[in-house]
């Protein structure tokens, strides 16, 4: 946990947004994999987190604004449970560390809600399955009428101040961006020819649990790039392919990094590989360069888009004008996701709150192919943190769409995309702090340049 007055100031801001009525917070539970006991990782709510810092399951905390009073409730550890766990601090105790002074078993907190006007009680929109089954039996809320009576105030004034991240949120991303560079730097010193995408993952996995910490979403480590979120890892590296792995890691305090490179299963591109890599790299550099205080980070997108419409041009596969092209999406052939998110707490952060008004400050999403994955299309501001990872990805299924359907035809030289279906995709990913001046890329600089993953690459056949 942060210091005791981190997790105080969180909440007194919070409870100046609201005049009257009480703010519930839903704790995580445990969720068995095949059977009660057989648990999945335990991963506590980010809300939770950010204001009561307490990573426990069935936890419920209530600041209630009308008596200005503070909970946290939650049973303590009964000898069997400590029989099997070991010994465990006193909810009041985990209490005390946020600051929080009012405490009592889950009895006393049924007894609590039981006594409030339901309408006055203000709870974020609720994403698993145990938040339903509690509003039901709080509130007598059935799933769709738990969802619409999420507050919208709660959602905006927390998504508010989540996005602006402090001093020590900054440095604790930053840990998590270290170690995930170092993830990165074991695949690429560590893949070869003959091996399985799952003993590379296993690698990548392996920095992870080792620096205490864990995954901040499932690793991507993969020979067919080109599928954005691709978690099977059951091919065999070929020479000649290209790795694409996305994966971060998550401190113990709960903050994600999130990183993506892409590399030659042998020990150089080619020169096929260059030329498309490059590409990619220029749309990263120029994405940096544009993400600023007060840039729409929606514009940006679009004009990372025309780079890599512009730099595919070149090689042929794409033709007309730029800026109409990319209007009309037809960059998307290409790259079919966002340039970046939002990221914190969560990989994509308060992703549950909703895109809507996290990633876009209330202002509806665009419905185009393409454009309508990116997730943050907001003006930036100092504090944010964001992913910049535009990529190029050659699906072979969407080119045959595309072209059946004479989609884009104005832009797209079909016969001469068609000769790189099997090519994959290439991404490279890192982690910005956006500043008052401009941004900062976070972390550990991964390997980014042709020469710079090459010279790692050697290594992983030098250490033979």
């Amino acid at each position: 946990m942060f210091a005791e007055k981190v997790y105080v100031e969180r909440r007194e801001r919070l409870k100046k947004q609201f005049q009257t009525g009480k703010l519930l917070f839903l704790g995580n539970d445990e969720s068995g994999i095949n059977y009660a006991d057989n648990t999945y990782f335990y991963r506590q709510d980010s809300t939770f987190l950010y204001y009561f810092g307490v990573s426990k399951p069935s936890l419920i905390a209530l600041i209630d604004i009308d008596e200005d009073r503070e909970y946290i409730f939650g049973d303590d550890p009964t000898i069997d449970s400590i029989v099997w766990t070991g010994s465990q601090p006193k909810i009041s105790e985990l209490a005390g560390k946020a600051g929080i002074h009012h405490t009592g078993d889950l009895s006393a907190f049924r007894k609590k809600i039981a006594s409030f006007d339901k309408q006055s009680v203000k709870y974020l929109p609720p994403y698993r399955g145990e938040h339903f089954l509690k509003l039901k039996d709080f509130f007598g809320y059935d799933v769709e009428e738990a969802t619409a009576k999420a507050s919208k105030e709660l959602i905006v004034a927390i998504a508010d101040q989540r996005i602006i991240k402090s001093q020590e949120e900054i440095e604790e991303i930053e840990k998590a961006v270290d170690v995930t560079a170092d993830m990165h730097f074991a695949a690429m010193h560590f893949a070869r020819a003959g091996m399985t995408e799952a003993q590379v993952t296993a690698k990548v996995n392996e920095v992870a649990i080792a620096a205490g910490g864990n995954l901040s979403y499932p690793i991507i480590g993969t020979i067919n790039g080109q599928f954005l979120h691709n978690h099977y890892h059951g091919n065999t590296l070929k020479e000649g392919d290209l790795f694409l792995l996305d994966a971060g890691y998550e401190t113990p305090l709960g903050y994600a990094g999130d990183l993506s490179s892409t590399f030659p299963v042998s020990r150089k591109f080619t020169e096929r590989q260059k030329e498309i890599y490059r590409i990619t790299l220029d749309a990263h550099y120029k994405a940096i360069e544009l993400s600023k205080p007060g840039v729409n980070f929606k514009d940006v997108h679009l004009q990372v888009g025309g780079v890599i419409f512009d730099g595919l041009k070149a090689l042929g596969l794409t033709k007309g004008n730029t800026e109409e092209a990319v209007a009309n999406g037809a960059h998307a052939l290409f790259f079919q996701c966002g340039t970046g998110h939002l990221m914190g707490l969560d990989v994509h952060d308060m992703e549950n709150l909703g895109e809507q008004i996290v990633g876009y400050a209330g202002v509806p999403k665009s419905t185009q192919f393409g454009l309508k994955s990116l997730r943050l299309g907001r003006e930036l501001q100092p504090g944010f943190v964001l992913t910049i990872e535009p990529g190029i990805y050659f699906i072979p299924e969407l080119i045959d769409l595309w072209k059946s359907n004479k989609t884009n035809a104005d832009f797209i030289n079909f016969d001469e995309v068609n000769k790189y279906r099997n090519f994959g995709g290439i991404r490279n990913e890192e982690d910005i702090l956006i500043t008052e001046i401009g941004n900062r890329v976070l972390g550990k600089p991964l390997a980014k340049t042709i020469e710079e993953v090459e010279l790692e690459r050697e290594k992983a056949f030098n250490n033979l």
